[in-house]
């Protein structure tokens, strides 16, 4: 517990009581026992932490919190105004100029600083932080780590699930859920680090073991204003004058964004740890060990019809180690050399992360589903054009038979990617249906719009047939409907996700569970059964 004159002291706010005289000044030394950006969410021996809002002060809602038994509030000078006017009872307030600002430093405080009795990795990247959060959990259970995991689809503790909202939580929670972990004898954690997080100061005042860079690509452009702003985000894990600076990095040099955090990570220590799966022949760009200009390269990759791909990963010191993983697709290959690496560098046996990431399968990433059908289904969370692009790939490479798309866009996100979404779509598979995936607050007519503008501008020797049907369901059902034995039906944006959100309601929607009715509906039928993929939707063309 801490009192709130010591928090005060460790974020550098002053503490005010407002409406002292009501009672005795004795609000400065009750001890804290947790921490809440919501109101609702307090409990007795709390702080509310009241923020300044785009539309609303939080500290509108600090007679709800006090009523709740908060102890104190930490706000700027307008929220000890507003908590001024919600009591008439003495309350501690803890005046900062920027309270977001001081909320990771705040939680870190008042729920003992547990990431500094753990080691915390922290990964990050457009694509493949949840994938390679998982290969890095099984390497290190493996070598017989006590891991706690952290990241879009769950928060797991020893294996044992609690459900995820957002990929990084707010730092209250996160503090929260790092003391939890501590208390549990957890002495590794693993989690993603969006962007959003680094930029909002979600993971302040978390002490970083390693950060793990992944790709950089096109997402998010509602939030950042362009990619630069955006690598800048991501740069904060990595960068010399960051106060959330990992002590090591390891950091794929794939693409030209990652040679450009490498470098940035090297500045002011020793080195950063690079790893590198395309081949350049050269040395520097990526590191001082291994072939290929990096530390760890990935050579001799074997896919099998399944999926299973073998490869050799060669270290630092030219050690050469066969390596398996479940994943299909050569970016798997990347995330598992990378997740090794990550591994190595918090001191597990190299062999012994190998064994962990053969059987790795992650909800929602290339995950199949399976009704005994004559071609493959599959569900993927691709919601980036880059990750798209990536996944029909490497379905296309799998298989001799066609493929159908099943893609829409998020409402109230990056509008920018939509059209491209569709191209991408279009100009890689033989049948593309655009439907709704989470409109969220937007029309969802208009996103499907911006998403056929894009397949549209594919020329049309060059792209597949292209649909529209808005309703996700019979969406799914008609890409089975069209699926000939050995062909492919990918359905693709919403991955693990259990619910869509139209209008502020989340409706229970499971693309796993829908795919896999359409799959018993096409197998009780049989193949006979098939129709039209136009029946229920609106037709635009295709290829010949």
């Amino acid at each position: 517990m801490t009192q709130i004159a010591v928090l005060a002291d460790a974020i550098g706010a002053r503490v005010e009581i407002v409406n002292p005289e009501a009672g005795e000044d004795t609000a400065r030394t009750v001890a804290v026992t947790g921490i809440d950006l919501r109101a609702q969410g307090i409990r007795p021996g709390d702080v509310f932490a009241a923020l300044p809002g785009a539309k609303t002060h939080g500290a509108s809602f600090a007679g709800t919190a006090l009523e709740r038994g908060a102890v104190a509030v930490l706000t700027d000078e307008a929220g000890r105004d507003l908590v001024a006017e919600s009591t008439s009872e003495p309350v501690a307030v803890l005046v900062h100029p920027e309270p977001r600002a001081a909320l990771g430093a705040a939680s870190a405080t008042v729920y003992g600083h547990p990431s500094r009795n753990m080691q915390v990795i922290g990964i990050t990247g457009t694509s493949g932080k949840t994938t390679t959060s998982y290969l890095v959990e099984a390497g290190l259970v493996s070598a017989g780590r006590v891991v706690g995991l952290v990241g879009t689809v769950e928060t797991r503790i020893e294996g044992i699930r609690l459900p995820s909202t957002l990929t990084t939580p707010e730092a209250p929670q996160l503090h929260a859920l790092f003391a939890v972990m501590r208390e549990r004898g957890v002495d590794t954690v693993v989690m993603e680090v969006s962007s959003h997080a680094l930029a909002l100061g979600r993971v302040d005042a978390t002490e970083f073991a390693v950060g793990g860079f992944t790709n950089l690509s096109q997402d998010h452009l509602d939030f950042h204003k362009d990619l630069d702003d955006y690598f800048g985000a991501k740069a904060r894990l990595f960068a010399e004058d960051s106060q959330v600076r990992a002590r090591r990095a390891v950091v794929c040099t794939d693409d030209e964004w990652g040679r450009r955090m490498a470098e940035l990570a090297r500045a002011g220590r020793d080195d950063a740890t690079t790893v590198r799966t395309v081949a350049t022949g050269a040395r520097g760009v990526g590191g001082a060990g291994g072939a290929g200009g990096a530390d760890w390269t990935v050579t001799d990759e074997v896919p099998d019809e399944t999926g299973v791909q073998q490869f050799t990963l060669v270290g630092p010191d030219g050690t050469r180690h066969r390596a398996t993983v479940g994943l299909p697709g050569r970016y798997n290959v990347t995330n598992a050399a990378l997740a090794v690496a990550i591994c190595a560098e918090v001191g597990v046996d190299i062999a012994a992360a190998i064994r962990g990431i053969g059987d790795v399968a992650v909800p929602g990433r290339v995950e199949r589903v399976d009704r005994g059908q004559d071609f493959l289904a599959v569900v993927d969370y691709a919601h980036k054009p880059a990750a798209l692009e990536a996944v029909i790939g490497t379905l296309r490479a799998a298989t001799e038979g066609r493929i159908a798309v099943v893609v829409g866009a998020g409402g109230d996100r990056d509008r920018t990617k939509r059209p491209i979404m569709g191209e991408v779509a279009a100009r890689a598979a033989d049948l593309v249906i655009v439907t709704d995936d989470n409109p969220r607050t937007e029309n969802p007519a208009a996103i499907r719009a911006a998403v056929l503008d894009g397949a549209h501008s594919v020329p049309a020797g060059d792209r597949g047939e292209i649909l529209e049907i808005g309703d996700r369901a019979a969406a799914i059902d008609a890409a089975v409907a069209w699926a000939r034995p050995g062909d492919v039906v990918l359905v693709a944006g919403k991955g693990h996700e259990t619910g869509q959100e139209i209008e502020g309601v989340k409706h229970p929607f499971d693309d796993r569970e829908v795919l896999g009715a359409a799959l018993d509906k096409y197998r009780t039928a049989g193949p006979d059964g098939h129709h039209p993929p136009a029946a229920g939707g609106s037709h635009h063309g295709g290829k010949a």
